[in-house]
């Protein structure tokens, strides 16, 4: 099982496009077994998955959300139920939802944010340990996860469990000079709390091709060996419809041009490669 977190400090980067369409790419032409988690507050990679009709639905049947991993007795205040007092559940109770034949989503929660988590206390860990008992079950091949664009403690949740992460960057100057910040934020993680994880990349995102600041950004990579030798080959193009189809619970391998599969399926492969390239290694 290969976990991996997609992060950026910065939201508005196409993070949760990125990693869903990965993700669906990974089961559907890599005939791979994912399992998507959605660690954002804002939830929207669940979104991504559900409609809202379909999500509240699933809430209304007491279907099982990041949120049951982390808390224990609280009070709930729920647009479905009212206020509702939750208990805590093992980790067996929490079943992923099956979207497609190999693509799984533990979804997200908007009242996420009413968790307060201290450092320290083992709720940290509690994603890393879910991961390791529900795949005795399920026998994933990947788990990709959805961080939310903050320094919290969710993202470090997603930091403890994941193997790998990769960065998402729109090439516009505030989001790629940000690199450095979230890369010195994982060092300090790594350091103090005995992280064992590795960057396999930086893609790029909502890309417009020939205009300057995309030429910039290429040239300024281009003068900066650690992020060149990150850099993926493909990157993700800014398509209008892409979004519309996330609207809908579509994929870019679904509808979206040639071009834009292309790059997908490129991303997807370059990734699985530097994953075995790095295993080989070790």
């Amino acid at each position: 099982m290969r976990k991996i977190s997609f992060i950026n400090m910065k939201g508005g980067v196409g993070k949760t496009t990125l990693s869903t369409n990965v993700a669906h790419c990974l089961a559907t032409r890599e005939n791979c077994k994912v399992l998507v988690v959605d660690m954002d507050p804002q939830f929207n990679a669940t979104q991504c998955f559900f409609s809202g009709d379909k999500y509240f639905e699933y809430l209304k049947n007491k279907g099982k959300t990041i949120l049951d991993l982390f808390q224990e007795s609280v009070v709930n205040i729920s647009t479905v139920d009212g206020v509702t007092e939750a208990k805590s559940f093992n980790y067996s109770d929490i079943k992923p939802v099956q979207i497609l034949e190999n693509l799984f989503v533990l979804p997200g929660n908007l009242n996420l944010h009413q968790i307060e988590i201290i450092a320290g206390t083992g709720k940290e860990n509690r994603l890393k340990k879910y991961l390791d008992e529900i795949n005795q079950t399920y026998h994933f091949d990947f788990v990709i996860i959805d961080t939310p664009p903050t320094p919290s403690i969710w993202m470090v949740s997603a930091l403890l469990a994941s193997d790998y992460y990769i960065i998402p960057v729109k090439p516009d100057p505030l989001s790629y000079t940000g690199i450095d910040l979230l890369q010195n934020i994982i060092s300090r993680k790594k350091r103090d709390l005995d992280l064992n994880i590795k960057c396999i990349g930086i893609v790029l995102t909502i890309v417009e091709e020939g205009t300057i600041v995309f030429n910039k950004c290429m040239e300024t990579i281009g003068k900066n060996k650690l992020l060149k030798g990150l850099l993926y080959k493909k990157y993700l193009k800014k398509r209008t419809d892409i979004a519309k189809f996330q609207l809908n619970q579509q994929f870019i391998l679904d509808q979206s041009k040639d071009d834009v599969k292309l790059s997908l399926t490129g991303i997807v492969q370059e990734m699985i490669k530097r994953i075995d390239d790095d295993e080989a290694k070790q």
